[in-house]
This record gives C-alpha cells, sequence and structure tokens, in this order.
C-alpha cells in the first residue's frame, strides 16, 4: 500500500480573523490595576477586543475596541504582544494588545460587555477565563516591575 504525503495547509493571512485589544491600567493607592470585562454572549472574563474593519490599522482597531466596550477613550503606552486561538466558529484568530490608560469616559453595560472590573493584577489573572489572558496579565505584570507602566 503506498503512503501519501501528508501536507498541513497552513490558512492564508485572509483567512485569518485579525483583531486587537486593550489592557487598560491605572494605579490606584500605588497598586497597578486592569480592567477585565465579562462578555454575556461567551460567558466569559476576558479582555476589551474586536476584530479590525477593512483599511483599520491594529492600534486603532484596539482604541476603538476599547472605547466600544468600556466606554473609555484611551492613550496607547505600548505594545505588549498577542494571542493566537480559534474563534468560537473555528477560525484562526490572532489579537494583538496594547496596554493602555484611560483618559476619560465611564462603563454602561451593552450588547457585548454587561460587567466591567479594576481589579489588581493578581486578582485579574484568577478572575481572567483563558490562559492566554493570564500570560498577558503575567509580561505587564513583570514589564511594571522593570520599569512603571504609568
Amino acid at each position: 500500500m503506498a503512503r501519501r504525503a501528508m501536507t498541513a495547509e497552513l490558512p492564508s493571512p485572509t483567512e485569518i480573523v485579525q483583531a486587537a485589544g486593550g489592557l487598560v491600567v491605572r494605579r490606584h493607592n500605588g497598586l497597578l490595576q486592569i480592567v477585565v470585562v465579562h462578555r454575556p454572549v461567551q460567558l466569559d472574563w476576558s479582555f476589551p477586543k474586536g476584530k479590525l474593519e477593512t483599511g483599520e490599522t491594529f492600534e486603532l482597531a484596539a482604541l476603538r475596541e476599547v472605547r466600544e466596550e468600556t466606554g473609555m477613550t484611551c492613550r496607547l503606552l505600548r505594545f505588549v504582544g498577542h494571542t493566537e486561538y480559534l474563534d468560537r466558529k473555528g477560525r484562526p484568530k490572532a489579537v494583538a494588545y496594547w496596554i493602555m490608560a484611560a483618559e476619560s469616559g465611564f462603563f454602561t453595560p451593552n450588547e457585548e460587555v454587561d460587567e466591567l472590573l479594576w481589579l489588581s493584577l493578581e486578582s485579574a489573572g484568577r478572575l481572567l477565563s483563558y490562559s492566554r489572558d493570564q500570560e498577558l496579565v503575567a509580561v505587564l505584570s513583570a514589564a511594571d516591575q522593570v520599569e512603571p507602566l504609568i
């Protein structure tokens, strides 16, 4: 019996869902806090994020998605990293994240996010639903120890 060579077909860049989001941080009584959001459709705790719109940069998408989901206008502090996973439709998804500082606005529950919490990094790490998000918190914590983020 002849063996057929197996080749893996990688998705083209247009088949990868491209998204961006933010790790919104602040100092409260000297302690670094981060925003985590509850998404009722997915029933999870995560960071604000969403898909890029046509012609949009990752940075602009991150700022827009954070504003849409949290009501906060933010400024970018620095790029922190990205995650890759299969979305709920089974498509490969890559999400680029920036550390952000909130400048104005306030949260109002909406269709995408029904709850927002400011938490210590330790508490956020325990509440987040996905290990990929917990890893971003660890990177954020290490970066803040080297040079305070805000």
